[in-house]
């Protein structure tokens, strides 16, 4: 029943980035199109010239995963003669849109936005990983001009494969259940041998993402193989240690606890499942889905998402135990999560059939907390909510995102530079169009206005003070990748998590603006300690 939730999830955590249109580009002149001209390692491509950034968009970074290349780690793009056009979108990753399909399989393309003029030292290098749940998004769809013109940095966002395709794991199969994530980091290989002819600095890349991004993101961060690719990361609700209890995904009593994360047996046991449900015989599945065409492997797509397998060679361990055992890059972390996160996810399941009621409320409490469910009835009584759904939302969101976000940082800062953040606007945008009646709050993926022109666009309808927030926070965020140390014109310094565990408030000045949270207190966090571990 997760799997056919997931879509709606998705969408929220892209933040209903299909509703937006791409922005339009003005065309440069003659003379402005041959001053964009770059030289790859793989050959020259001509970008375009606003104004006010230079971006370079559809740059093939990997072969086509296709053919006998489906289910192969990537292999690095072909050189190619001539000038390639970089100034028109390259297509999604196979996906479902609106119950459609859309997207190719031939993919793995990355687009490239930096300031209109180039500088003459080296800008920093921040490096994209789109959030979708592992099965749906594009780095198209995030427009980086804010981001890369006030913060002078060079912004690349990437494609990775999705679903099925990123993420199927079978017996005898070399990469089962990371090649989405050996995308990634082939993406990051060419950030190295690439990013000096945007004018970016080799030296400085910071990786980071939100939700499957963020969770991507975290997951690098355990890989042996990421080290020497990257500086600094920021991890946007994708905590290593995230982990939904049964039910606080979706209200359905008895549905099983799972992590963004699986292993490589169950990963494996997936794969056979998809395979046999596909009419493929035992002992001959990769060649017979091979064999598929994609509209056939669609119909198990969503069964892979939160499948990335861990006990493989590019995640040694579950990567929430790596954490655990300061097995993980040593690299300064930008932390942090919103704090609704789990508003969105289920009020859409609430909507979709699975309500959450005076009746079914101690259910679901018991069904995620066994015999410690009295005590979390206690602590969060229908009474001190204005309906049961908000209640559970409040449950989840502590327990499944705030707390071990925490947790998380805390395992870090113990080894490494930590800042911890919450995007707290509680009228942030209603990114995942919540129904009227449950309050969206800062929920998952709210931040992403503040910091992207999702779909090419600046967010209609921010408020002035929700602009300077979103300033406040490019100027964070882009700082981090120059320095390792966020700060921002004209707002608050930005402790260090260590030992006082601080996290700052991210919220416009109505609500009290810029400064540090109670997030422990506020979330409950030494009471959930004692109930998950």
């Amino acid at each position: 029943m997760r799997s056919s939730f997931v879509r709606w999830s998705a969408v929220v955590a892209t933040g209903c980035l299909s509703v937006a249109a791409c922005a339009t580009q003005a065309v440069a002149s003659d003379q402005q199109m041959r001053a964009l001209v770059v030289q790859l390692d793989t050959g020259r491509i001509r970008g375009l010239n606003d104004g006010t950034v230079r971006t370079y968009t559809g740059i093939r970074y990997a072969q086509p995963p296709v053919g006998e290349l489906r289910w192969k780690k990537p292999v690095p793009a072909k050189p190619w003669k001539g000038v390639a056009d970089a100034t028109k979108p390259a297509p999604k990753c196979v996906q479902a849109e609106g119950g459609k399909q859309i997207g190719k399989e031939d993919c793995l393309f990355l687009n490239v936005t930096a300031p209109a003029k180039p500088s003459r030292k080296k800008l920093p290098v921040m490096v994209w990983m789109h959030g979708g749940g592992y099965t749906t998004g594009s780095g198209g769809d995030y427009g980086a001009r804010r981001m890369a013109d006030q913060g002078d940095v060079v912004v690349v966002t990437i494609n990775y494969r999705l679903g099925a395709f990123g993420l199927l794991g079978l017996s005898g199969l070399p990469g089962s259940g990371t090649f989405m994530l050996a995308d990634q980091l082939e993406a990051l290989r060419w950030v190295k041998r690439n990013a000096a002819a945007f004018g970016g600095d080799t030296g400085n890349v910071t990786m980071l993402g939100e939700s499957a991004g963020g969770m991507s993101t975290c997951a690098l961060l355990t890989s042996p193989a990421t080290r020497g690719l990257v500086d600094k990361a920021v991890v946007q609700s994708g905590s290593c240690m995230i982990e939904w209890r049964s039910g606080t995904y979706i209200p359905i009593p008895g549905m099983p606890s799972f992590t963004p994360y699986t292993s490589l047996k169950a990963n494996h046991a997936t794969g056979e499942a998809a395979a046999k449900k596909l009419g493929c015989a035992a002992g001959k599945e990769l060649e017979c889905l091979r064999d598929k065409p994609v509209s056939e492997l669609m119909k198990v797509n969503d069964t892979f998402a939160s499948n990335l397998a861990y006990g493989t060679p590019l995640l040694p361990l579950e990567p929430a135990q790596a954490l655990r055992k300061g097995k993980f890059l040593r690299v300064p972390v930008l932390s942090g999560g919103t704090k609704d996160e789990a508003n969105g996810f289920i009020a859409g399941a609430i909507k979709a059939g699975y309500p959450v009621t005076a009746e079914n409320y101690p259910k679901l409490v018991k069904g995620a907390f066994g015999e410690k469910a009295g005590a979390v009835l206690k602590k969060y009584p229908l009474s001190d909510y204005r309906s049961p759904g908000l209640a559970w939302a409040t449950v989840s969101n502590d327990s499944s995102w705030a707390c071990p976000t925490l947790a998380g940082d805390r395992a870090m800062t113990a080894r490494t530079k930590v800042y911890a953040y919450e995007f707290a606007d509680a009228k942030a945008p209603n990114i995942g169009d919540i129904p009227a009646g449950f309050p969206p709050g800062a929920q998952h993926a709210s931040e992403l206005p503040y910091l992207f022109d999702l779909g090419g666009r600046p967010w209609p309808g921010l408020t002035s003070e929700q602009w300077r927030l979103a300033g406040q926070m490019v100027g964070y965020w882009t700082s981090f990748a120059h320095t390792g140390k966020p700060r921002a014109q004209g707002a608050p310094a930005w402790p260090a998590f260590g030992r006082a565990g601080t996290v700052l408030s991210l919220k416009p000045k109505s609500q009290g603006g810029v400064g540090p949270a109670r997030y422990d207190r506020e979330h409950h966090c030494g009471f959930w300690r004692g109930i998950t571990g």
